[in-house]
């Protein structure tokens, strides 16, 4: 029975039709697929219900969403959606028998059963694959990541809110630019610099700093400035994040012991990719003296978004959504 798989973000939502197949990748085929901005739609039903009047032919009645975010209860909650989500009304809405919710870094880690482990762009580290737990991390509207445990069954997965930790500066302008953002002391979450909106907030710091007005109003346009070299803080900033990234991936390949690699996820850094190789990224992801003989075993590449999350969705609900006591809680409105 063909499903939906939607892959919900803060700025776009990816959805497609999908069913189980034997030959498609990962024994998923997709039938059809598009993806939204999602400020164009007043809540993800209508959003949903677009998607079906375009391309879905019969009724459809079970739906997987990876969404940026944990859910709490009927809702799913995360500050960068575009709006809430409460799977009691998505489902009444659609007429849907089932609706199940997983982390969308958790379908994208899902997603390593796939394409996704064998595409991206070299960054730093041996350019092999190799063995051991493996990293999905993606700075976008926020900053999500996921571990990839490998396992005879086929793999763990675990979930994080690793982009909500506390934001450590490691220079001292980045010091100048964390002072700016919390002047009165307090907690900055690392997404607040890694992200498509940190980096316009180090931007107008450093604009700030230089007694400057912001010419830049976007992130789009702080990474084309950028790229050009049409703005020193542009420039500037950029490279503050790439290095804080740096640091942030680091400390999560410490963490999962990630020999396995690092996938960097997402259009935002593919559109600076030779400025991320240029940058700190390597020398603050290799950290100090003990931690440099792991760290540098470990290779980190970057990778598109794409359809990946959607991908992993799928797997994910193939693999655990079809058990009776899943689909009861989550058809009940309760979560999973």
């Amino acid at each position: 029975m063909p499903f939906l798989a939607a892959d919900i973000g803060g700025t776009h939502a990816r959805v497609a039709l999908m069913r189980a197949s034997h030959g498609g990748p990962g024994g998923i085929e997709t039938l059809a697929y598009r993806v939204f901005a999602c400020a164009a739609f007043p809540m993800l039903s209508e959003l949903l219900q677009a998607f079906v009047d375009a391309d879905v032919q019969a009724p459809v009645k079970h739906c997987v969403l990876a969404c940026a975010g944990q859910i709490v209860g009927d809702e799913v909650v995360n500050d960068n959606l575009a709006w809430p989500i409460h799977l009691t009304q998505l489902r009444r809405s659609l007429g849907l028998d089932e609706v199940a919710v997983l982390n969308d870094f958790e379908a994208l880690a899902y997603a390593l059963d796939g394409p996704l482990a064998h595409g991206g762009r070299h960054l730093c580290g041996p350019n092999t694959h190799s063995s051991g737990p493996t990293l999905v991390i993606g700075p976008g509207t926020g900053l999500g990541a996921a571990a990839h445990i490998p396992s005879p069954a086929g793999g763990v997965v675990l979930t994080t809110e690793a982009g909500q930790m506390d934001f450590a500066p490691n220079s001292l302008r980045e010091r100048e630019v964390l002072a700016h953002l919390a002047p009165n002391g307090g907690y900055v979450a690392f997404e607040h610099i890694v992200s498509g909106p940190g980096l316009l907030s180090i931007y107008t710091a450093l604009c700030s700093l230089h007694g400057e007005t912001p010419k830049l109003a976007t992130p789009e346009a702080v990474t084309t400035a950028a790229v050009a070299c049409s703005d020193a803080q542009a420039v500037e900033a950029v490279e503050i994040l790439c290095a804080s990234l740096g640091s942030f991936t680091g400390n999560l390949a410490m963490i999962f012991m990630a020999t396995g690699g690092v996938y960097l996820a997402g259009g935002f850094l593919s559109s600076i990719f030779e400025l991320l190789k240029r940058s700190a990224f390597e020398e603050r992801f290799l950290h100090g003296r003990s931690a440099r003989a792991l760290l540098s075993q470990v290779p980190v590449w970057v990778t598109e978004h794409g359809r990946h999350g959607v991908q992993g969705a799928a797997q994910w609900y193939l693999r655990h959504g079809m058990s009776g006591a899943l689909r009861h809680a989550v058809a009940d409105g309760v979560g999973a």
